[in-house]
């Protein structure tokens, strides 16, 4: 597959249903954990001051290889590159908005996502839940595909260690960010 086709979507993907997975996220509080960054950091999204946003993500391809068996036939799947294109895209909006940090989020290990960062030049790290610790520890919705286990789309507003606000499902993705910039422009009210 080329690049171009890891950065554009069809125009036929099936949009997620909202399966109620996500509805016991808001106001939580997150538990200490700390997380590999692709920038060589441990990230404990708990001990976060200011606003965080974390948007998850199944997994990044790398041009040159397959996606996996009919992945644009599963509803929330296909649009990770453009998702996290949207994001930096929308950094600087971001941190004029209040945000003080963002990251990206998958069950990748973080030497895989480091590549994702170099090719996107995203100015911000993506975190490692590789050992499926904060996945578990708040019941993040996941999903299979080939025997692995992937985080279904789903963007978190953390402030001061607290979900304040859940994106789920997130359709479509190449618009995740400008979504987010517009709730924290209206005052985060909704």
């Amino acid at each position: 597959m080329s690049t171009s086709g890891y950065t554009s979507l069809p125009d036929d993907l099936p949009s997620p249903e909202d399966d109620g997975l996500a509805a016991h996220l808001p106001g939580l509080e997150l538990p200490i954990i700390n997380l590999p960054a692709t920038d060589g950091r441990h990230i404990d999204l708990s001990g976060l001051s200011g606003l965080t946003v974390v948007y998850a993500y199944p997994r990044t391809g790398v041009p040159g290889q397959p996606l996996p068996e009919g992945w644009d036939a599963i509803p929330g799947a296909r649009g990770c590159t453009p998702q996290s294109c949207a994001f930096r895209d929308h950094f600087a909006d971001l941190r004029d908005a209040g945000v003080e940090h963002v990251f990206g989020l998958s069950l990748q290990d973080s030497d895989y996502q480091r590549e994702a960062v170099e090719r996107l030049h995203l100015p911000f790290p993506l975190l490692s839940d590789h050992r499926h610790e904060l996945t578990t520890a708040i019941r993040l919705p996941t999903f299979e595909v080939e025997g692995a286990k992937l985080l279904k789309r789903i963007t978190l507003i953390i402030e001061e260690g607290a979900i304040s606000h859940v994106f789920y499902p997130v359709f479509p993705p190449d618009r995740n960010a400008a979504d987010v910039l517009a709730h924290l422009r209206r005052g985060r009210q909704d």
